[in-house]
């Protein structure tokens, strides 16, 4: 079995990580940093570092009513250890979940006017990704917190600056507000940060598993039964 890679070699006996030895990324870079490495190939500047640092702790919990969060606890009440409930945790992320942020990353940087791109989806009777929310129904203050840091270091804005202009367009054509939400915003902070959009449901795993570990370990020392629904919950 044979596998060909550039991100990782063994140098005289040392292992290393796009070129630079892991012992060196232990004494002088941050995992954040590594991040940047490992996926875009290249380090980070500090602004860079700090915007991912922001996006990442956007998604690292959102309640115990995200599936993502009660679907490790549900799986953690029945007797799994803490990898398979994580597993089931990761397995709940799907395009209506946590995927929303690659599919607004892939009309972001297309070619498509923010016109086009409401009329399409009017025509197909589908939602746009990444806008609208049950809860923030004029503003998601989590996407305008990312916008306003993306400007505060100097970021591309076109990304953001294309979905404000969808969000407008939305507004206009259906007569209220469907606000840039989390999802769109970290679709384009991370076009921003140059990352490619297969890698928005990555980064959500990876920043939401740690709040899925907490979850799994309250449910554990709970030591509750197993989570069921009840009869009047079933219609």
């Amino acid at each position: 079995m044979k596998f060909k890679t550039n991100i990782s070699k063994k140098r005289d006996g040392e292992h290393t990580i796009r070129g630079v030895a892991l012992s060196e990324l232990i004494e002088k870079h941050s995992f954040v940093e590594c991040i940047f490495l490992l996926i875009r190939g290249t380090f980070p500047s500090k602004k860079e570092e700090q915007f991912l640092n922001a996006l990442l702790v956007s998604s690292i919990e959102n309640g115990i009513e995200a599936p993502s969060i009660f679907v490790p606890r549900v799986s953690a009440s029945t007797g799994n250890p803490m990898h398979v409930a994580l597993a089931a945790g990761i397995l709940s992320v799907g395009e209506r979940h946590g995927g929303a942020a690659e599919e607004c990353a892939e009309l972001l940087i297309s070619n498509d006017k923010p016109e086009d791109i409401v009329a399409r989806s009017e025509k197909n009777k589908k939602p746009i990704a990444g806008f609208g929310h049950k809860i923030y129904k004029d503003e998601d203050p989590r996407a305008t917190i990312i916008y306003s840091k993306a400007k505060e270091f100097g970021l591309n804005l076109k990304y953001f600056e294309k979905a404000y202009a969808i969000e407008k367009v939305l507004e206009s054509r259906k007569g209220k507000k469907l606000p840039l939400n989390i999802d769109g915003a970290l679709a384009a902070g991370l076009l921003a940060l140059g990352f490619k959009t297969r890698v928005g449901k990555a980064l959500f795993v990876l920043s939401r598993i740690v709040g899925m570990t907490a979850h799994i370990i309250e449910e554990q020392e709970q030591a509750n039964s197993y989570h069921r629904l009840e009869d009047t919950d079933v219609l």
